[in-house]
């Protein structure tokens, strides 16, 4: 394949299977804000970090990239209607979710497999993205839930 087609990649990197986030945040009026993502790592266990990394075209691109705390979520494999909800254009990404209030504020979504609070640690440029490190300040799991997976373009599950 030729290094000049995005679409050839995108679908290529399709075939790595990724667990799917939501990832949120406050804006600077205060207002939650939320995004579905699958470009979560781990980076390191001493100290805690985890990054994720956003499109410099997303639409909350700029909250993102100011804020100084964020929560990333990862979903049961039963929640992939929260996962279209959060990667839906023109709705309340957070209706009918349940949130607790966060480090900072940020909203907590209930009843997912794992969440990490996080403190922004660094942010790098990524090309067409910004990669934000995070300080995992608070996490939660719950060992007993299976993960929602993703793969080349659709939801999974484990065999």
């Amino acid at each position: 394949m030729s290094v000049t087609d995005p679409k050839a990649f995108r679908n290529a990197l399709g075939s790595f299977a990724t667990g799917v986030t939501v990832v949120t945040t406050l804006d600077k009026d205060g207002n939650k804000v939320g995004m579905t993502a699958n470009s979560f790592n781990s980076v390191s266990l001493d100290p805690m970090l985890v990054l994720w990394s956003i499109a410099k075209t997303a639409n909350a691109f700029d909250t993102y990239n100011e804020a100084e705390h964020f929560a990333i979520h990862i979903l049961g494999a039963e929640q992939q209607q929260i996962s279209n909800q959060f990667a839906s254009k023109g709705v309340d990404r957070f209706d009918g979710v349940n949130i607790k209030e966060g480090i900072a504020g940020i909203p907590v979504l209930s009843d997912c497999k794992a969440a990490f609070q996080c403190t922004i640690e660094s942010r790098f440029e990524g090309g067409d993205h910004i990669i934000l490190v995070g300080r995992v300040e608070a996490f939660e799991t719950q060992e007993d839930k299976a993960p929602l997976i993703f793969h080349a373009g659709q939801y999974a599950q484990l065999a």
